[in-house]
């Protein structure tokens, strides 16, 4: 099976890092969109282009038969036109993890951190009005801007970083917040530091395991076979920090193929 990943930067190989926990048998080709970093500040007009660009790319060099959008914003941006486009794709994209953060908190104060675009975009919105309907739950929003910027250049423990961080928390943790919806495929890169800021146990949420398991799940109905070696290809189309990529490939147990280069689409 051949299956694409894109984001704007690093944030989507925490995605592909799941995905290597409990998917098997398959060529992953992961693009880091870097020349177009970030996507929240491009137009909802510009993203779908380039997101259209990018499926195109991996449909006609890699003849990919899944797709993933792993970003929030390309997501709310593109994820219909893609479907309508591309019907036959299995097409997967990310939002935020709200419905579990409501399944695991116990105070009922929920955190969400995010960029900008995603907390003003409809799909979120959306996505908050139908699940906090019928619960009584205290959200606690919190915008995020320069923290993808931070992760990106590996600063995910600098003074600056932590500052950024400590600021943005302080309500959740004045308000005794157990459960933080990391609302960016960036984020989790950030968990540790997240942590050791709440100083007490607290759930966070990504979205990485539940796009895996959809993936595999999707995969099954099409007679997909979860066995043998998962082949890895990291392509950026501008700047990165490849630091950050075999960090964050280090904790996967998994024994995989990793090719990293630049490509430029």
């Amino acid at each position: 099976m051949k299956v694409g990943v894109f984001d704007s930067g690093l944030g989507g190989l925490t995605v592909v890092s799941a995905i290597t926990e409990i998917f098997r048998g398959a060529d992953v080709f992961y693009i880091a969109d870097t020349k177009y970093a970030p996507y929240g500040e491009k137009t909802q007009e510009q993203i779908l282009k380039r997101c259209i660009e990018i499926t195109n790319f991996l449909i006609k060099e890699h003849q990919i038969t899944a797709l993933i959008v792993a970003c929030n914003t390309a997501t709310s941006a593109s994820i219909k036109t893609l479907r309508d486009k591309y019907p036959e794709l299995i097409l997967i994209g990310t939002e935020p993890g709200i419905k579990p953060a409501i399944e695991a908190t116990k105070t009922n104060n929920i955190g969400v951190l995010a960029t900008p675009a995603t907390l003003k975009g409809d799909k979120y919105q959306l996505l908050v009005n139908e699940l906090f309907k019928s619960k009584q739950i205290s959200l606690f929003e919190q915008a995020c801007p320069g923290l993808v910027e931070q992760i990106e250049k590996g600063e995910v423990s600098s003074e600056l970083t932590i500052k950024m961080l400590e600021t943005w928390l302080e309500p959740m943790k004045r308000n005794r917040v157990d459960t933080i919806v990391l609302g960016c495929t960036h984020y989790p890169l950030a968990s540790d530091a997240i942590k050791q800021i709440m100083g007490y146990d607290i759930s966070l949420i990504q979205t990485g395991w539940a796009i895996a398991k959809r993936l595999k799940s999707l995969s099954l109905e099409k007679n997909h076979i979860n066995e043998g070696l998962l082949n890895i290809s990291v392509y950026f189309t501008g700047d990165i920090n490849q630091n950050m990529i075999k960090k964050i490939f280090e904790k996967t147990e998994y024994n995989k193929k990793i090719t990293i280069r630049k490509y430029d689409i």
